[in-house]
């Protein structure tokens, strides 16, 4: 895509951005030279962290909106500077995809104030239910919810954070009646600032707080939320993910550790935990028996992709699992990418098998 091309979009959705728009683009289309396995859902903006559902009989996606910025890039990443939330929907895989416009603004958001990063929704009884981080006015990323009648919003923000929560990426569970938010993230993520869930005054730094290499790594946190799916019920467990051997997976095993981006599903009984490596690229996963854990590592959904992050959703459609990821085919710049998904496959032994995304299907 020409530069010249992104601008007119963004001039096009800065004049229609409350009209649902389809895209010419389609998962099915790519060119022959492409080293891609899979074509960009969105060409009009860039887009990440893309968190997708089935709502209504159709698949919702709800990922970060990349701009450019003239933030300056560090390792908290302060570069990926978000200021809103757009939502779109497909009716069937390799079908048009719509965008229904700003579903979330950060000026409207009370206690946040900036970097609105990976977001994820759910549904319950009618209601939708946007939850998001974003750094509060002390630049401390908490986890705040917004609500709506419709999956595509606009979504209404509660006035405060979701009391409890910390660090980013959160990814909501449902498991029969019961919903599990799950979070968290290293580096900037600021999960290394934070010992028995409290603030540590004086870390500041991205290695700050961070065990060492012997040391167990850091893990995501669950809890499960309440009956008004605006709060949690209980106080945040540590999500164990264990080797081979029955041991935490160490600090510094980073090919197999958890960095951010946990999400959850669930397959013939078994629970999965995907999630990225962050520093070596893979989005890897490890299963259980319950929500809660512990989680056996057991190895990669996705290998490495153009661009230093990795971020993705895991859900099924039609009797069908699909993976959602993004990489930079478009812009070729990590804090400018383009959200993609591609058929995932659970092998007769349950493990999953791995996705390559420069790989033809």
């Amino acid at each position: 895509m020409k530069f010249s091309n992104y601008l007119l979009g963004v001039l096009f959705i800065a004049f229609a951005c409350s009209k649902p728009q389809e895209s010419s683009q389609s998962a099915e289309v790519e060119t022959e030279e492409s080293k891609f396995a899979h074509a960009p859902l969105v060409e009009h903006i860039f887009t990440a962290d893309p968190s997708a559902h089935v709502f209504e009989g159709k698949l919702f996606v709800y990922p970060s909106h990349d701009i450019e910025t003239d933030v300056e890039e560090d390792d908290m990443g302060s570069h990926f500077d978000m200021k809103d939330y757009h939502v779109f929907s497909m009716e069937k895989v390799n079908g048009p995809v719509t965008d229904h416009g700003v579903a979330l603004k950060l000026e409207d958001i009370p206690w946040a104030s900036r970097q609105l990063w990976a977001p994820d929704a759910a549904e319950k009884n009618g209601k939708y239910y946007l939850y998001f981080p974003a750094k509060d006015k002390q630049g401390i990323f908490k986890i705040g919810v917004a609500v709506s009648d419709r999956p595509e919003g606009p979504f209404k923000p509660e006035a405060e954070p979701i009391k409890g929560t910390f660090s980013m990426d959160p990814a909501v569970f449902q498991d029969q009646e019961e919903y599990f938010l799950i979070w968290g993230g290293i580096w900037g993520g600021q999960l290394q600032w934070y010992e028995d869930q409290k603030l540590i005054e004086g870390r500041k730094g991205p290695m700050d707080g961070l065990p060492g290499p012997d040391q167990k790594a850091l893990m995501p946190y669950i809890a499960k939320l309440d009956d008004a799916m605006t709060g949690l019920s209980e106080k945040p467990k540590e999500i164990l993910i264990l080797d081979e051997n029955g041991e935490a997976i160490k600090a510094g095993d980073n090919a197999r550790r958890f960095f951010e981006a946990a999400w959850m599903h669930k397959h013939d009984g078994k629970y999965y935990l995907s999630y990225s490596t962050g520093d070596t690229h893979f989005i890897a996963y490890a299963i259980g028996d319950s929500p809660y854990g512990p989680f056996t590592y057991q190895g990669n959904v996705l290998e490495p992709v153009e661009g230093w992050t990795n971020h993705h959703s895991i859900v099924n459609f039609e009797g069908k699992w699909y993976l959602f990821y993004h990489d930079t085919e478009l812009s070729g710049k990590t804090p400018l990418r383009n959200i993609k998904m591609a058929e995932l496959v659970h092998l007769p032994d349950g493990k999953i098998q791995t996705i390559n995304s420069y790989q033809k299907p």
